[in-house]
């Protein structure tokens, strides 16, 4: 029986959002039908591993991240901060990827007391980038950033599915096991990594966690995005660093 971890579900999440492009393409400008509260077409960066550059943005000596967080992040991303003290910010632009290196990413973050995160108008932070983007010590989304999630699930992985059920009743009930084991060690690391980092536990359980976990009849809502309140709200943006 195949191994489920958090990784295979980064993965098939990733691979769900990796196929949306092409109906973006048809989309006007405006919010995604299916997903009202988030642009039709958001800029969450380039199908390839995320990229490191350092650069001087107002003055600020900041370190720009733009695509797939995939498991290296979290040693780059301490190599880069450690190459320039003057780093002060980070600004995000993903659609996320494997999410215990999002998670590792944003701890490293946090390790370097001060660091900021931010979100600039008009680029998105989705899936694991959320949890990079939350080590911030302060943390911006700019009017015009766009702090998207998602519920996390196995089960938007049908390929593991359909073998399964193609394998019989005890391969089935095999993968369920695994799916319910995975999911409850997942929303206890998510709670563990909200607390440590200031957010408030009430964007897995008001937000997050209401997401359908796969679009199907009427409701086809699977993505989230914050609005300016909703960020204070959750503690996403502090509010001593809001405005």
């Amino acid at each position: 029986m195949r191994k489920l971890g958090r990784t295979l579900l980064a993965c098939a999440a990733l691979a769900t959002v990796a196929a949306a492009p092409a109906k973006q393409a048809a989309q006007a400008s405006g919010p995604d039908p299916d997903n009202p509260s988030c642009p039709g077409r958001p800029d969450w960066g380039p199908i390839k591993v995320m990229t490191i550059t350092p650069a001087v943005k107002d003055g600020k000596h900041v370190l720009i991240l733009e695509g797939v967080v995939e498991s290296t992040l979290p040693g780059r991303l301490k190599a880069a901060i450690d190459q320039d003290e003057k780093i002060e910010e980070i600004w995000l632009k993903s659609r996320g990827g494997d999410a215990e290196a999002g998670n590792a990413a944003g701890r490293v973050v946090r390790s370097f007391p001060g660091m900021a995160t931010r979100i600039p108008a008009g680029w998105t932070c989705f899936s694991s980038c959320n949890f990079i983007f939350m080590g911030g010590d302060r943390r911006y989304v700019d009017p015009g950033g766009v702090f998207m999630v998602h519920m996390f699930t196995h089960t938007q992985d049908r390929d593991v599915i359909d073998v399964s059920v193609g394998e019989g009743t005890e391969e089935t009930i095999k993968l369920i096991g695994e799916i319910e084991q995975s999911s409850a060690l997942l929303a206890s690391q998510d709670n563990d990594f909200l607390i440590r980092m200031g957010i408030s536990r009430k964007l897995l359980t008001d937000v997050m966690y209401k997401q359908q976990a796969v679009a199907s009849g009427a409701n086809k809502s699977t993505r989230y995005c914050l609005s300016q309140a909703e960020v204070r709200k959750y503690n996403v943006v502090p509010l001593e660093t809001a405005g």
